[in-house]
């Protein structure tokens, strides 16, 4: 079981992609297809865990959330996802 400050980012079922922030990957993904994610994952189920990354804190990874959504293209984040393991 993976636990600790985690970024990941889903592949939903219509193609396209959800990027967050947890403590616990393998939960957190459950949630999410069991509809009690989140909204955007709600209408998009099932989805699958294609990156995750750790890190040492939670300011750490609550800042790498934000700059994947904010800053990064879907071509920018579908070449992070091809280049590193899940």
């Amino acid at each position: 079981m993976k636990t600790g400050y985690f970024v990941y980012i889903l592949e939903c079922a219509d193609g396209s992609l959800y990027t967050g922030y947890t403590t616990n990957i393998e939960e957190r993904v459950k949630t999410h297809n069991s509809g009690k994610g989140a909204k955007y994952t709600k209408g998009r189920l099932p989805v699958k865990l294609v990156y995750s990354e750790q890190f040492a804190d939670k300011s750490s990874a609550l800042s790498r959330e934000w700059h994947i959504k904010h800053k990064m293209t879907r071509k920018d984040k579908l070449e992070l996802i091809k280049h590193a393991p899940v």
